[in-house]
């Protein structure tokens, strides 16, 4: 049994992460597919929310690939895909691996190699490091470029090694005085975006699920809606902190289940 089993009637629509709730990049978890068909069971409607770089479509390809049946969810929105939209029509540098620059691409964004001022950032090269970008984040940073972050994800685990995402780059980015435009969670547009896509349901009806503190906690706290913490993802088992929603000025906001699982 989970507490997941009584989740309260209300909770029409969820929201939930992929990587580290769903899948781990190449499989699906233990659970997650007997989860999503039981709120399919129970009337729920499912959106997966992303901070993945990629497209709405290529994502759903993966999860076709994965074996998760398409009638389990009713969409996916990326932070890949708020990018598309933000930045169609505009002409910007590229940083990110070429399956990612490809698929952005092949989506109408138009990439040039020098001479931008403004960037696209989908991530790091597998194996890479922050401190690997010191020289073009100086660079960037003296040209002035405005970074776009497709992924403010800091760390994901893909498998059982841990990756350093966009966000981490954004980050040093901004610390450096960069200017970083941001999409995904926990930017309120792609929450917006999220229950317009389910016909605007009141907030009271929706769920977050998912295994990040500082992208589906923090998103979820700020929007005002309920979340469930999934403590064996990219936090590998720690608890919810006591003193978070303090930290963050949620007053006395906190998840209402923690589970280790879907």
């Amino acid at each position: 049994m989970s507490e997941l089993d009584a989740l309260p009637e209300r909770y029409r629509l969820i929201l939930c992460d992929l990587w580290g709730c769903v899948h781990d990049g190449y499989r699906l978890l233990p659970g997650a597919e007997n989860r999503l068909r039981r709120w399919a069971n129970e009337g729920r409607t499912v959106l997966f929310v992303t901070n993945a770089p990629r497209s709405s479509a290529t994502i759903e390809e993966q999860l076709d690939r994965l074996g998760l049946a398409s009638s389990l969810y009713a969409g996916v929105v990326s932070a890949g895909e708020v990018g598309i939209t933000a930045l169609s029509g505009r002409t910007v540098g590229f940083c990110g691996t070429e399956p990612d620059r490809a698929d952005l691409g092949s989506r109408g964004l138009c990439f040039i190699d020098r001479g931008f001022d403004e960037l696209a950032c989908a991530g790091l090269a597998p194996g890479e490091t922050v401190a690997d970008y010191d020289e073009r984040l100086a660079e960037w940073r003296s040209d002035e470029v405005l970074l776009h972050c497709l992924n403010p994800d800091r760390v994901v685990v893909h498998g059982a090694e841990r990756m350093v995402c966009a966000g981490a780059l954004a980050d040093a980015y901004e610390e450096m005085g960069g200017r970083v435009c941001w999409y995904g969670k926990p930017h309120e547009a792609t929450y917006e975006h999220a229950l317009w896509m389910a016909g605007s349901p009141p907030k009271n009806e929706v769920l977050a699920v998912g295994d990040g503190l500082s992208t589906d906690m923090l998103g979820a706290g700020r929007f005002g809606i309920d979340a469930v913490f999934v403590s064996g993802g990219v936090h590998a088992g720690e608890p919810f902190p006591h003193d978070w929603a303090k930290r963050h000025g949620l007053a006395e906001w906190r998840p209402i289940l923690a589970v280790e699982r879907l």
